[in-house]
């Protein structure tokens, strides 16, 4: 008997429960999209403001106030103190060590230029001595491929890169430009009493400082400053969780649980601990113009989204009160009769919850099928990807459509529920 009244409810109200259910449906659509994007995407989106360039300058904790102009340090090669190349395959031990997507030693050495002809007077700049494409060794006898290649993707070489172990350069467009250096050219470079030869493979095009100095293999850079196996700061690219109230606490003053907590999440001043932790003696700081400008982003991504999903779940959730609303009081001489003959409030309320859980079943599922699709037209002409099928949302939206719906009707069932049947079967 009470299939068959659930049944009769579908099959003589079918406009107004369609009407609740393309409600219902379009809302969770909305959600399942929003969330398959949210997802995602933040993934994808935190990796691709790695081309953003590095988030974490690492530098010796004992070293000497630099004296930087325009983002390079033109501190004599006598002075700072420096750090030691074969430690940085210990970033890759660190707890989040696979959230580390690349790095790059960087050593800075005043030098003058000499075009081989010697035509020229020599020109001053500084060399930057790094890695390009380096295979690092990593305790657990792997290797970890990294460079500027990873850190600073955004870089354009006109020519090509100098080979990490060869005796050549890639030259800045504008020392280029103020000097007259052209690829395939051979400079003699002189720095701290020694003197070097490199072939220029390029000519590189950063948007920075680097474009008023020469490019060098670290190696190249080490021997003329006579530091052989060291460099003076270390850039590191890694994915990080954007901050909110709890990163920005001290952890000394958290307790036990919150250090874990915070340990254990990958902030970006979680990471600057660990690695202070692999590498002591240094200091770690955050770049904060990327590092704030990626945490805002996805921040606001996020929030967008969240909202977006509430919107459509609201008004699902009012458009099923309406039309339970509307459903009650076409239904009142049938509450009524089923009082009258010994149905009690709580069998009046089953019924009606029964047919609502039902309503958010097919919703849900349909409004989950399409929801995977609408996320793939959002996430392809939006963010230029396609959002991975996710089956482990199914039951989340399920329940999401089950609370939209009991939500919107809880009014209408407790009025059913109140309904005193002798002024009903009067007509009053």
């Amino acid at each position: 008997m009470f299939v068959r009244i659930l049944r009769e409810s579908f099959v003589r109200n079918p406009r107004r429960k369609l009407l609740a259910g393309v409600a219902l449906m379009l809302g969770i659509a909305v959600t399942t999209a929003m969330l398959t994007v949210a997802l995602d995407v933040g993934d994808r989106l935190a990796a691709e403001f790695r081309a953003l360039g590095a988030n974490l300058l690492v530098t010796p904790q004992a070293d000497t106030l630099p004296l930087e102009i325009g983002g390079v340090d033109y501190r004599p090669v006598d002075a700072g103190a420096y750090l030691d190349t074969a430690e940085l395959g210990k970033l890759r031990t660190i707890f989040w060590r696979f959230h580390i997507i690349g790095f790059a030693p960087v050593l800075e050495v005043p030098a003058e230029l000499h075009l081989a002809a010697g035509t020229a007077a020599p020109a001053r700049a500084t060399l930057i001595g790094t890695w390009y494409d380096r295979a690092v060794p990593v305790p657990d006898d792997t290797e970890f491929p990294t460079g500027v290649r990873v850190t600073h993707p955004w870089w354009k070489v006109e020519g090509k890169w100098f080979s990490d172990e060869a005796d050549e350069a890639v030259a800045g467009a504008a020392l280029a430009l103020r000097v007259g250096i052209k690829a395939g050219d051979t400079l003699r470079i002189s720095a701290a009493g020694r003197t070097a030869q490199l072939r220029v493979t390029g000519l590189a095009s950063t948007g920075g400082p680097e474009e008023e100095s020469l490019l060098v293999p670290l190696h190249a850079a080490q021997e003329l400053a006579g530091r052989p196996g060291q460099f003076r700061r270390l850039l590191v690219s890694a994915l990080t969780k954007p901050a909110d109230d709890f990163a920005r606490r001290d952890p000394a003053t958290m307790t036990a649980e919150e250090y874990d907590r915070w340990y254990c999440t990958p902030y970006i001043s979680s990471i600057a601990h660990q690695i202070r932790e692999v590498l002591p003696g240094t200091e770690v700081r955050v770049i904060r113009q990327v590092a704030e400008s990626e945490g805002h982003i996805l921040t606001r991504i996020g929030g967008l989204m969240w909202l977006v999903s509430l919107a459509a779940l609201v008004a699902a959730m009012l458009a099923v009160c309406a039309t339970s609303a509307t459903t009650v009081i076409e239904r009142r001489a049938e509450i009524g009769l089923m009082k009258a003959i010994g149905g009690s409030r709580w069998l009046v309320q089953i019924l009606f919850l029964a047919e609502q859980v039902m309503l958010a079943a097919v919703g849900g599922v349909l409004g989950f099928l399409i929801g995977i699709g609408l996320a793939r037209v959002v996430g392809q002409s939006v963010f230029g990807i396609v959002p991975e099928f996710r089956l482990a949302l199914l039951p989340i939206v399920l329940g999401l459509a089950a609370a939209v719906t009991l939500a919107g009707s809880i009014a209408p069932l407790r009025r059913a529920a109140g309904l005193s049947p002798a002024p009903v079967l009067r007509g009053e």
